[in-house]
C-alpha cells in the first residue's frame, strides 16, 4: 500500500509542478536538472545498487543462518558502506562544480541555461542521500523487511511537494530542485530505525558446521556491471532530453508528465519483482534453481498482465487522464493535448520496460557479474538514439517516445534470448523455458489490443472527462481480464493469484518493521 501511495503522490508531485509552474521554459530547466536524480534513483535505489547488495546480504544471511562464526551480515555493512559513502560525496561534490558543463552537454537548446545550472547543483546534494537510502533499501528487502524502503517515495514526494509550496513564491521552479534534495533526506530518516534494529539485534549462536565455502564479497566487477546496464537504461533519459531541447519549449516538459502517468503501471506490476527478488537470490544462495526458475516465470506471467492492464487504460483515455490531472493553473489545455499524444505512444514501450526491469534481475540474482545486460541495453540505447534523431524532425516530442518504445522493446527481447543459454555451464542467471514464457506473454498482449479499442469506443461516447474515463476503463477492464484469464488457463492464473497473494501477505502481514 506504501508503494502504491508514492505513486500516487509523485502524481500529486506532478500536479503541484504543472500548477505552480506550467509546461514552459522554466519546467524545462529544472527538468533538465532532474535528469541527475533520476539516473541517480535508477543507479543507487532500483535497479543498480540493489542488484548488486540484495544478493550479497543474501548470502551473509545464508551464512548466518548457518552458524557461520562472528555476524557476516555486519561484516559486509562494514566492508562496504564507509567506501560507498565517500564515492557518494565524491560524486555530488563533482556534479555541483561540474554542473554548467553538464547542462551544456544534456540540453544545448536550453532556453535558460543558468536556472538549470542553478537547479543542478540543489539537486546534487541529493546524491548523497539517494546512496545512502538505496544501501538500507537492499540492506531490508534482503531481511524481508519492506515496510521502511516501501515507505521512502512517500517521504521523498512529500518533501519535494512540501518544498514547492513553500519556497515557490520567492524561488520559483528552484524550490522544486531544493524539494529534491529534502525529500533525499527524508528518504534516509524513514529508513534509519528499521536498519538499526536488523543489524543490532542479536546474533544466531554459531553451530558446528565444515569449512564455509559460500561466501561470496561484493565483487568490483558485479557493482560495474549492475551500474553500468542501469546507467545505460538511464541514459534514455539524456537521449530524450537532448533531442527535446531543440524543439518548442515545453517539449522536455510534455514527455516528462506523459513518461511520469504512463510508468505508473510498470511501477505497479514491478512491485511483484521488487518483492520477490530477495527471494530469488535467496534460493540460488541455497542452490534451488528449480525453485528460483519457477519464481521467475510465474513473476513474468503477472506483471506483464499488469502492465498490460495499465497500458490499455492509458491508451484508450490519455487525454481524459491528463485533463484530470494537470489541466489547472498554469498548465493550458494545448498542454493537455500534446501531452495525451506523447503518452499514448510511450505506452506502447510499457511492456518492455517491465520486462527490462523484471529480466534483468535473473542475470544478476545469482551475485555474479555478467555483461550480456550491458551489451544489449547499449544496443536499445543505440537504436533510440538513431530512431529519435530521424523522428524528432517530423514527429516531434511524439517521434523520441516512439524511438523509447522501439529501443527498450529491442533490449527486452535480446535480454530474454540470452536467458535461453543461462542454465548451460553459466552460472550467472535463471534458466527461463523462452518458449514457455513467449506463449504466456504472447496471448495477453493479444488481448490488449481488444482491449484498447473497447476502451477507446467506450470514452468517447461521453463529453464529461470522469464519465469518459470511467467509462473507458471499466470497458479495457471488462475485455482485458477475463481474456487474459481465459488464455493464460488454469494452471497459469492459479500460479499468478499465488503471486498475488505472497505479495499481499508481505505487503499486509509481513515482518514489518
Amino acid at each position: 500500500m506504501l508503494s502504491i501511495a508514492g505513486s500516487l503522490l509523485g502524481l500529486v508531485r506532478d500536479q503541484s509542478l504543472a500548477r505552480l509552474f506550467g509546461a514552459g521554459s522554466d519546467t524545462d530547466a529544472f527538468l533538465v536538472a532532474w535528469t541527475v536524480p533520476e539516473i541517480a534513483a535508477t543507479l543507487l535505489i532500483e535497479d543498480g545498487l540493489a542488484i548488486a547488495l540484495i544478493p550479497a546480504f543474501s548470502v551473509a544471511l545464508a551464512r548466518r543462518a548457518r552458524g557461520v562464526p562472528g555476524d557476516p551480515v555486519r561484516e559486509l555493512v562494514r566492508a562496504t558502506l564507509p567506501r560507498l559513502c565517500l564515492a557518494f560525496a565524491a560524486v555530488a561534490a563533482l556534479v555541483a562544480a561540474g554542473a554548467p558543463y553538464m547542462v551544456r552537454a544534456l540540453a544545448p537548446g536550453l532556453a535558460d541555461p543558468r536556472l538549470a545550472v542553478d537547479c543542478t547543483r540543489l539537486t546534487a546534494l541529493s546524491l548523497l542521500a539517494f546512496g545512502l537510502a538505496g544501501y538500507c533499501s537492499a540492506a531490508l528487502r534482503a531481511h524481508r523487511r519492506f515496510f521502511a524502503p516501501a515507505a521512502i517515495y512517500v517521504a521523498y514526494n512529500t518533501g519535494i511537494v512540501a518544498t514547492m509550496f513553500l519556497l515557490g513564491g520567492e524561488w520559483g521552479v528552484r524550490s522544486a530542485a531544493a524539494g529534491v534534495a529534502v525529500g533525499g533526506c527524508l528518504m534516509v530518516v524513514v529508513q534509519l530505525p528499521s536498519l538499526w534494529r536488523q543489524l543490532a539485534s542479536p546474533v544466531p549462536a554459531p553451530a558446528a558446521t565444515g569449512p564455509d565455502a559460500g561466501e561470496r564479497p561484493v565483487r568490483l566487477a558485479l557493482i560495474a556491471a549492475v551500474l553500468l546496464f542501469a546507467l545505460c537504461r538511464q541514459s534514455q533519459v539524456l537521449v530524450e532530453r537532448f533531442l527535446a531541447s531543440s524543439l518548442p519549449a515545453g517539449a522536455i516538459s510534455h514527455l516528462n508528465y506523459a513518461q511520469k502517468v504512463a510508468q505508473i503501471p510498470m511501477t505497479l506490476s514491478l512491485m511483484v519483482c521488487t518483492v520477490t527478488f530477495p527471494v530469488v537470490a535467496r534460493a540460488l544462495a541455497d542452490g534451488d534453481t528449480a525453485r528460483a526458475r519457477a519464481r521467475v516465470e510465474r513473476d513474468l506471467v503477472l506483471a506483464s498482465c499488469v502492465v498490460l492492464l495499465g497500458m490499455c487504460a492509458v491508451m484508450a483515455c490519455a487525454p481524459q487522464m491528463i485533463g484530470l490531472l494537470f489541466e489547472q493553473g498554469a498548465f493550458t489545455a494545448a498542454d493537455t493535448a500534446a501531452t495525451a499524444d506523447v503518452m499514448r505512444v510511450y505506452a506502447l514501450g510499457l511492456l518492455g520496460q517491465t520486462l527490462v526491469g523484471a529480466l534483468v534481475r535473473c542475470y544478476f540474482s545469482a551475485g555474479r557479474p555478467s555483461w550480456y545486460p550491458v551489451g544489449v541495453m547499449t544496443a536499445g540505447v543505440v537504436a533510440t538514439s538513431l530512431i529519435g534523431a530521424v523522428a524528432v524532425g517530423r514527429w516531434g516530442v511524439a517521434g523520441i517516445a516512439a524511438a523509447n518504445a522501439f529501443g527498450i522493446t529491442l533490449t527486452a527481447v535480446l535480454l530474454l534470448t540470452g536467458l535461453r543459454e543461462a542454465g548451460r555451464g553459466n552460472p550467472t542467471g535463471v534458466a527461463l523455458g523462452i518458449r514457455k514464457v513467449l506463449a504466456g506473454l504472447g496471448r495477453p498482449v493479444l488481448a490488449s489490443v481488444l482491449a484498447v479499442a473497447a476502451g477507446t469506443f467506450a470514452a468517447s461516447r461521453f463529453a464529461s472527462p470522469v464519465a469518459a474515463l470511467a467509462a473507458g476503463c471499466a470497458a479495457v477492464a471488462a475485455v482485458f481480464v477475463p481474456l487474459a484469464l481465459s488464455v493464460l488457463g488454469a494452471d497459469r492464473s492459479a500460479s499468478a493469484l499465488r503471486s498475488v497473494r505472497t505479495v499481499t501477505r508481505r505487503l499486509t502481514h509481513g515482518r514489518f518493521r
